[in-house]
């Protein structure tokens, strides 16, 4: 895809977080929707050689989320949390947790924002700490998320 829709920029907004920022041609509504329906997390979130799998997804406020990223090996990957606001389709807040390393819990806002039917999605995460923050950006979380919203636009593309 080309255009201003094919770069994720990162920033650090204070020593505890990290911010993403992309921009995605289509509307939010749409945007938000692929974010919070089980059919289309599933052909974005994770890496392409794996296969994400819903365990459980129950967008409400206090409602669980679980993902299981299983990779060509059978190798699984799991990720959980909970829903702290949902205000479609402009924002999400929830905790994240990587089960592989219980207990390192952060919190995740994105925003959609709409305009000329272009919707920037940012994305912050606020890591209890600074290792944990450092921790996140050594496991190649960047490489990572920006393979994630490729596929988020190609999958935006397809359902436009």
């Amino acid at each position: 895809m080309t255009g201003p829709g094919n770069t994720t920029t990162f920033t650090q907004p204070s020593e505890r977080e990290i911010r993403m920022s992309r921009v995605f041609d289509a509307p939010r509504e749409l945007v938000s929707q692929a974010h919070t329906d089980p059919a289309h997390i599933t052909q974005w979130w994770g890496q392409r050689r794996s296969t994400t799998i819903i365990d459980m997804l129950d967008v409400r406020p206090g409602g669980a989320w679980r993902f299981i990223e299983r990779d060509p090996e059978g190798n699984e990957y799991a990720f959980r949390g909970e829903f702290r606001e949902v205000v479609p389709p402009e924002r999400l807040v929830y905790t994240f947790e990587f089960e592989g390393m219980p207990g390192r819990i952060l919190v995740e806002t994105v925003t959609f924002d709409e305009h000329d039917g272009m919707t920037t999605v940012t994305s912050t995460s606020l890591f209890e700490s600074v290792a944990d923050r450092d921790g996140m950006l050594e496991s190649g979380m960047e490489s990572g998320a920006i393979e994630s919203w490729d596929r988020l636009a190609e999958l935006l593309e397809r359902l436009k």
